[in-house]
Order: structure tokens, then sequence, then C-alpha cells
């Protein structure tokens, strides 16, 4: 008897929202990995994952103030999971970490989060406006 086969389902989203504090960061950590094993990722690309969407949190923590919560955006196509990752604050420019020069000794130690962010995921993007506050956009597409 052979196994039934199945698909992942295409547009897939979970929408998870938690207070910016550094217990609440395995939560989203979790809940990303959960969402990722839908995949064909290995499981060193979900830890990946996991660390890129624990360092963006980090980053919100970092920057935003008491009560602020971070939302967290996990979307899963055919081929790649996409993760939002958004607080209210206009806080660190990102532009200013340039991976391509590697990470030098006197950088300060936030900036080490964003440069694993873009090293561990495929495509990185941000919008910061100061209405709205800073949105993170990290997507990682499965290894053909």
């Amino acid at each position: 008897m052979n196994p039934a086969v199945t698909s992942v389902p295409t547009d897939d989203t979970v929408e998870l929202k938690i207070p910016a504090r550094a217990e609440w960061v395995a939560v989203a950590r979790l809940a990303v990995a959960a969402v990722a094993s839908r995949l064909r990722f290995s499981v060193d690309e979900i830890e990946d994952i996991k660390l890129a969407v624990a360092e963006a949190c980090t980053n919100c923590i970092q920057h935003g103030s008491d009560g602020d919560r971070i939302e967290i955006t996990s979307e899963i196509t055919a081929d790649e999971v996409r993760v939002s990752v958004r607080d209210r604050s206009v806080g660190h420019k990102l532009e200013s970490v340039d991976n391509d020069a590697g990470f030098a000794e006197g950088r300060r130690t936030e900036e080490l989060g964003v440069f694993l962010i873009r090293a561990l995921m495929d495509e990185v993007t941000y919008r910061v406006d100061a209405r709205e506050g800073t949105e993170l956009v990290m997507i990682k597409r499965v290894a053909e």
C-alpha cells in the first residue's frame, strides 16, 4: 500500500502578536519553526529561520518602548517562507549594516543581529514609516 502524498497548501498565513519583551521571543521562534516545517527545509535551515526571527524580535525590543507589541506574520507558498516582523518604533536603520564587508571589529553588537539576518535569509527588505513603525521582511527559499 502506498502512503498518500500530501502537498503543502499554498498561501497559508499565520499571524502572531507578542509583547515586546525577551521572554516572548521563544514563542515567535516556535511559531515560525512550525510554519517553516510545512515546507521541505532541512533542520539547519529551520534553525536559520528561527535565529533570524529571534534577531528581528530582539531588534524590536531594543528599539521599542514598554508596552509595545511585535507582530509576526509567516506566509508559505510552494517554495518559500516569508516572515514579516513589525513594531511601532522607527528604530535602527538597517542599511547601515553592510554584509559584503563582513562583521568588522568595533561595530556595535546590535548590528550583529542585522548581519546575521541578512546572512541567514535569502532576501531581506525593510520599511520604516514614522506613523506605522518598522517592518522587516525576510524570505527563505527551499533549495532545489
